[in-house]
């Protein structure tokens, strides 16, 4: 789900406009949550770096910012939902990312299942040939 920088204003004041999305994702049950700035480069895509997980795909979910850049997820359905600069967004557990523009992100993640995340793409990667 992403939501634009079109959200309905709740209110404005002298000098700040406040925008507000309810119902933006649940995190109950999640524990601590890990903040985390990602700069990825065009061309980048998960689906390799997901094989072996849980249904090919990144199962922890995230809610973030799109600080440049766009970016496109693919849902277990085959679902396609694209992300860009000043959107704000929520990735449930599911999905593959590919970076369509060079983009930099701020997220908002469990942290137990984003660091099982992590780690496994690093294993990934250090198992590709050199």
């Amino acid at each position: 789900m992403k939501i634009e920088k079109k959200i309905a204003v709740k209110t404005e004041i002298p000098g700040a406009t406040v925008r507000q999305q309810t119902e933006f994702g649940d995190a109950t049950g999640y524990g601590r949550i890990s903040g985390e700035y990602f700069s990825l480069s065009k061309g980048v895509d998960t689906i390799p770096l997901f094989q072996g997980s849980d249904g090919d795909l990144c199962q922890c979910p995230h809610w973030g910012f799109v600080i440049s850049g766009k970016l496109t997820t693919t849902d277990a359905k085959g679902i396609k939902e694209s992300v860009q600069k000043d959107d704000l967004f929520y990735w449930p557990p599911g999905h593959n990312v590919f970076v369509e523009e060079d983009a930099n992100s701020v997220m908002f993640s469990p942290q137990h299942k984003h660091t099982h995340v992590i780690n496994h793409m690093v294993e990934k990667v250090s198992q590709q040939p050199s």
